[in-house]
């Protein structure tokens, strides 16, 4: 994809905000590879779906020919950034910073493409930087810029402390750009405060102002709250294939085309086919599978994605047969038909005779792949694979 006008829709899909899109059309439109930089503190070693939102827009830059700068902050990590706090975030070890590092170091090349992308660490200019340069730094703001900031508003409202550390967090950030001479910077929309310092300490070394992009938190699982390992509505991206296959597919119809938009990487016409064809009445389920696929093979490989609905236990669903399919006979002492059922309740796939009629009038009983109701009957002298609900199936002999 060359032409400007699809490169700008790809990066703005799933964009919260891009500060100033018109700055980022005449970069796309020069001709010249753009140096993209997001920056990740190493402060947890466990990632989800909602850490790979910067990455996935990442990854669209490197599609498009552009330079990726993955940088981790092994340094502004021994500061703990404030952003969102309402305390003094305690700062991180040496040794956690690299512990988590290599965490990130492991994950993020399932996603990005190594070959097109630089990691970097910002103890390699930080270190280097004398007491002087860190004062020239620090003068290019205030501390009424700084109070500007929705955190540290609300925690000097409050009289919480601030420590001057935290002030330098933005400024740091913001001088890595310097350093990185970056055209574009990705960030979360907690993170707008920081980013704009970058353009603004870019100008005062001489440099062109970064275009800031900021991507939106995930949603979690629940549709409703950011995707947090603490409240359980989370995709780890070290889960079992089978664990993420049913995460995936069992998400709220109404938050799939939210993670299409951040996290696939389709593109925008692909995206438009499959709402298409929902529209046109595709079972969304379908859809989901489609997407679970997707991520599966990113961080597991293309083997695993193929085959996690058998771990997940969704065979039946995709029109296969379980290697353990259970085998039952059931006697109907030689008439010729059986209520279906009288067939489940002898078969064991359910509980008593409430839970059949239940289960038939809610749809949720297949004979042979095919939904059935209460007033089926079965041959005799044949057999069926039968499934009631999602977990309980067998291949049922009728004598």
């Amino acid at each position: 994809m060359t032409d400007v006008a699809d490169a700008l829709a790809l990066l703005k899909r799933g964009a919260h905000e891009i500060l100033l899109e018109d700055e980022l059309e005449k970069k796309l439109a020069s001709g010249r590879k753009l140096r993209i930089k997001a920056g990740f503190d190493p402060t947890a070693p466990d990632l989800h779906l909602g850490h790979s939102v910067l990455l996935t827009k990442m990854r669209q830059f490197q599609e498009l020919g552009h330079e990726v700068i993955f940088l981790i902050g092994d340094f502004t990590g021994r500061i703990g950034d404030p952003t969102g706090k309402n305390v003094t975030r305690k700062p991180l070890t040496e040794e956690e910073v690299r512990a988590n590092a290599q965490t990130y170091k492991e994950q993020v090349f399932k996603i990005l493409d190594p070959e097109k992308t630089e990691v970097r660490f910002n103890a390699e200019w930080f270190s280097a930087m004398s007491a002087a340069d860190m004062i020239e730094l620090a003068a290019q703001s205030t501390v009424a810029r700084m109070l500007e900031r929705d955190d540290f508003e609300k925690r000097y409202k409050a009289n919480q402390a601030i420590s001057i550390h935290e002030f330098l967090y933005p400024l740091v950030q913001g001088y890595d750009s310097v350093a990185l001479k970056a055209d574009i910077e990705l960030g979360g929309t907690d993170q707008k405060f920081n980013l704009l310092m970058g353009r603004e300490i870019q100008k005062h070394f001489g440099q062109e102002a970064q275009v800031v992009i900021t991507m939106p938190l995930l949603e979690g699982l629940d549709g409703v709250q950011k995707m947090s390992k603490s409240l359980g509505n989370y995709v780890g991206l070290d889960e079992a294939p089978g664990t993420m296959f049913n995460k995936l597919v069992s998400m709220p119809d109404s938050l799939m085309w939210r993670y299409y938009e951040l996290l696939s990487l389709k593109s925008n016409e692909e995206i438009d086919a499959l709402k298409r064809n929902v529209d046109a009445g595709a079972n969304p389920r379908d859809v989901k599978m489609e997407l679970a696929r997707e991520l599966i093979a990113r961080y597991h490989g293309d083997d695993a994605a193929a085959n996690a609905h058998r771990s997940a236990g969704n065979q039946l669903a995709e029109g296969e047969l379980p290697e353990d399919l259970p085998e039952v006979s059931v006697d109907f002492e030689g008439n010729a038909q059986a209520p279906i059922a009288a067939v489940l309740n002898r078969a064991n796939l359910v509980n008593n005779s409430a839970q059949a009629k239940d289960m038939l009038g809610n749809g949720r009983v297949k004979v042979d792949g095919e939904v059935v109701a209460r007033d089926c009957m079965l041959d005799t002298g044949k057999s069926y694979i039968i499934q009631a609900g999602k977990k309980r199936y067998a291949r049922v002999t009728l004598t």
